[in-house]
Formats: C-alpha cells, sequence, structure tokens
C-alpha cells in the first residue's frame, strides 16, 4: 500500500467521527508527501487549514497512523503544499459531490452527479425497497408517477444515492437536470437578491426537467428561501416536470415549514429510509468488497455487520480501515485481526448507549420544543403527543419501568406512563404518520 493509499484509509477513520461539513472542509486537497524515518509530512492547501489540523485534529490523525500503520511514526509534519492533478481523495468526494465536476469529470459528470450512485449499485433491503420502488417509476414516468416524491431518513442510509440514480437514468432522456442541496439553492438565492440578478436565478431553477434537492429540512425558518422555492416548484409542477426532494425527517415535522410548502410535498409519494438490517448490511459489505476486488470470509462480514448497524457510511468506514491494514501490513484476513482492528471503531459505537435522556432529547429535537416543555405540567397537544412519544421509545428502546419513565417526565404517575405507552402502540399500527415520526426519532436517537 503506498502512501496515497495510506492517506485514504487514515481519512476513512477520521471520517467517522466527523461532520461531512467538517470533513470536507479540513481535509480537502490534503495528502502524504513523505513517509520515512519515523516522520510522517502531510501536506495541506494553505495555512488556515495547517494551523487547524496542528491544533484541532492532530491527536486524530496521530491516532490513525497508530492504527494503521504498520512503521512506528514518531513525527507527524503539517507543510502547506498542493498537489497538482492529484485526484481527490474517494472519501472527499463521497463528503461533497457539488461544484468539482469540472475538476473530476470521470467522479462527478456535468450534472453534478457522482457516478457512482446509480440503481445497480443500490443494495435493496427491507429498509429502503418502497423508496427504491418509488424512484425507479419517477424515473421511468418522470413528472407523472409521483411528483413530487418525498424521501426521508437518517444519515448515511442513501437518500442521496437515490436521488442521483433518478439523474443518472433520466440523463439518458434530457439535458435539463439539476442537482443540488438545499443549502446552495439558499445561497444561490441570496446571492441572486444581493447582485440584483433575480432572473437569472429563476431562469436557472425553473429551466429544467428534473429537479433534484438533498437535505430541504435546512429550508425551514427561512422565509425568502420558501418563497421563492414555493413558486418554482409551482412552476416546475404545473409543467408536469419532475421534482424530487429528500429530508432527515418528514416534511410535518420540519420545523417553520410553511403550510403551503408542507401540503404541496405531500401531494405525491413520501417514502422512508430506515437502517438497514443485519442481511442487508452484509450485502452492502460484500458489493463494497467486489468492488475493491477483495475478499473477505463471510465471518468477517458478518462481525462487522452485527456489530455496527446505524448506517452505512460507518460500515464502508469500517470496511476501508480494515482492508487498509491488511494491505498496508501484506496480511491475511482472520477475524481474531479483525477484532483487533476495529476494536476503536466498535467500541465506540458501543459506548453510544441509548437512554432516558438521549431519548427525550431525540424527541425535543424532532418536534423543535424545549426539553422542560416535555418533562413540563402543560396540556397542550402539541406537548402531549411528544411527551407520549418519549414515553413510548422509553419502554420500547431501553425497556425502562413504568415508574421509572414517570419519574424521568416530570414526575408522574406510572398508569400515565402505562397509557402513553399502549395509545402509541396502537396508533403505530393504525397510523402511517405516527409509525414514520416513530422511525424517524430512532434514527435521532441511534444516528444522532
Amino acid at each position: 500500500m503506498n502512501n496515497e493509499q495510506l492517506w485514504q484509509a487514515i481519512l476513512g477513520e477520521i471520517e467517522l467521527s466527523l461532520s461531512r461539513a467538517n470533513f470536507t472542509t479540513w481535509f480537502k486537497n490534503t495528502f502524504i508527501s513523505s513517509l520515512e524515518n519515523g516522520r510522517a509530512i502531510i501536506c495541506v492547501p494553505n495555512t488556515f487549514t495547517k494551523a487547524w489540523l496542528e491544533k484541532k485534529y492532530h491527536k486524530e490523525i496521530a491516532g490513525a497512523f497508530k492504527n494503521l500503520c504498520a512503521l512506528e511514526i514518531k513525527e507527524i509534519l503539517y507543510k502547506v503544499e498542493t498537489k497538482k492533478e492529484s485526484p481527490l481523495n474517494d472519501l472527499i468526494k463521497r463528503a461533497k459531490t457539488e461544484n468539482i465536476a469540472e475538476n473530476k469529470p470521470k467522479i462527478i459528470n456535468r450534472f453534478g452527479l457522482n457516478n457512482r450512485y446509480v440503481f445497480e449499485t443500490f443494495i435493496v433491503g427491507k429498509n429502503n425497497e418502497l423508496a427504491h420502488a418509488a424512484c425507479q417509476a419517477v424515473a421511468a414516468n418522470p413528472g407523472h408517477a409521483y411528483n413530487p416524491l418525498f424521501i426521508y431518513g437518517g444519515v448515511g442510509l442513501g437518500k442521496t444515492h437515490l436521488l442521483q440514480a433518478i439523474g443518472h437514468e433520466l440523463s439518458k432522456k434530457t439535458e435539463k437536470i439539476l442537482y443540488v442541496s438545499c443549502e446552495k439553492f439558499t445561497n444561490d438565492y441570496v446571492q441572486s437578491v444581493r447582485n440584483g440578478q433575480a432572473k437569472d436565478f429563476k431562469d436557472h431553477y425553473r429551466n429544467v426537467d428534473l429537479l433534484l434537492i438533498d437535505d430541504i429540512h435546512f429550508m425551514g425558518g427561512k422565509d425568502g428561501t420558501q418563497e421563492e422555492f414555493f413558486h418554482t416548484f409551482n412552476e416546475l409542477h404545473q409543467t408536469n416536470r419532475q421534482i424530487v426532494i429528500s429530508s432527515d425527517r418528514p416534511p410535518k415535522a420540519i420545523p417553520a415549514l410553511e403550510k403551503r410548502l408542507l401540503s404541496r410535498f405531500e401531494w405525491g409519494m413520501i417514502a422512508d429510509i430506515s437502517a438497514p438490517d443485519v442481511e442487508t448490511r452484509i450485502a452492502i459489505l460484500e458489493t463494497k468488497c467486489r468492488e475493491k476486488n477483495y475478499k473477505l470470509d463471510k465471518e468477517i462480514l458478518a462481525y462487522i455487520a452485527n456489530n455496527i448497524t446505524s448506517n452505512i457510511r460507518e460500515l464502508e468506514g469500517a470496511l476501508n480501515r480494515l482492508i487498509a491494514y491488511y494491505e498496508f501490513n501484506n496480511s491475511l484476513p482472520s477475524i481474531e485481526s479483525t477484532k483487533n482492528v476495529l476494536a476503536g471503531i466498535i467500541s465506540n459505537f458501543q459506548s453510544k448507549s441509548t437512554t432516558a435522556k438521549t431519548i427525550i432529547e431525540a424527541v425535543s429535537k424532532f418536534f423543535d420544543i424545549n426539553i422542560k416543555d416535555i418533562i413540563g405540567q402543560s396540556r397542550k397537544k402539541e406537548l402531549v403527543v411528544p411527551r407520549q412519544i418519549a414515553m413510548f421509545l422509553m419502554r420500547k428502546e431501553i425497556n425502562s419501568s413504568y415508574p421509572s419513565i414517570g419519574q424521568e417526565l416530570g414526575g408522574r404517575d406510572h398508569t400515565t406512563a402505562m397509557h402513553a405507552y399502549n395509545k402509541i402502540a396502537k396508533e403505530c399500527q393504525e397510523d402511517e404518520r405516527t409509525k414514520q415520526n416513530i422511525n424517524s426519532i430512532k434514527q435521532l436517537i441511534y444516528n444522532g
């Protein structure tokens, strides 16, 4: 394994502990320029990044070297230097796919779509089969099958993959495709207002046959952006042009979303993606191994799948670390060494234990209400339902006793907790929206 492969493996480990935005901001265009005599020299694009890595992320980088490098690294230095025509690291590409099409045509095509994100590489399981089927229907009959199509689910579960797969399929029929994040849409709108370029903005976003918008939940509370998107939505929808949207929660749970937008998001199809089951996780690992032309025993794959359960991104990170270790050390994979190599990742994953506090925090975040209101005495409906859901999840997920649930939620009687559990359990069976909300909150509990 050469220096570039080692650095990719190190980035794979670091990525697991950072947000996508931070990972992209501080590790884009970094590489190992030298690795000899116990000294590693990391090149960075500017002095600001150099200072930040030295101050904030040196410990993580040193730890990753220790875990993945067979050589003892005694010193790590950071140097400002750019590497001309160096391919972006695969992990960086996954973390940020916008605005680099002209720099990396083999990976990102002219529509801003990642060439890996096609239907053929998407692993279908019980957790995502409805969303997958809906996306295929849209690709086959855009503007008519489900318009809009709204896909929601936790981090790293494949929403972006499905959106871009639709884009790839329809790129065979039309050139008018636009894939953007909600943040990009917002920034473009603000820039157009500031520069007096409203017409250019409207032409750009309304002259398309397919509009794909990722992370629409970030639009909540942005009145100007919502106003502009409302009119863009109407223009496209009225002329049977396809709109596909992703979010980390269902439309009704997006804080400060205008009712008229909420209504339009519910016109078409709403499909959720949950965490993959163990069979799907194993299938994902097998597919990634084939892509990397690397063979691992089923016992090893099962060990990874049984211990890393929340999302696909963490699965891939663990697999990348394992393969890098075996290639760098030129050793044969075994279940014993696998347990040693992944011990840090798995212990960190398992240490994210679920408690009454984490459940209440997740409910608070999902419904955008204060924790003190959840545990308070108010009987307002907008507070009673979240409180009952918190009680239900405390019983369902961590098997808390009814008396302890009552104590956690403001010192209430155990019969109140029992009533809440039975009520929400029944609603989950009878009401699809309640079931969707519960699944979304569980994603927040386990994925953050």
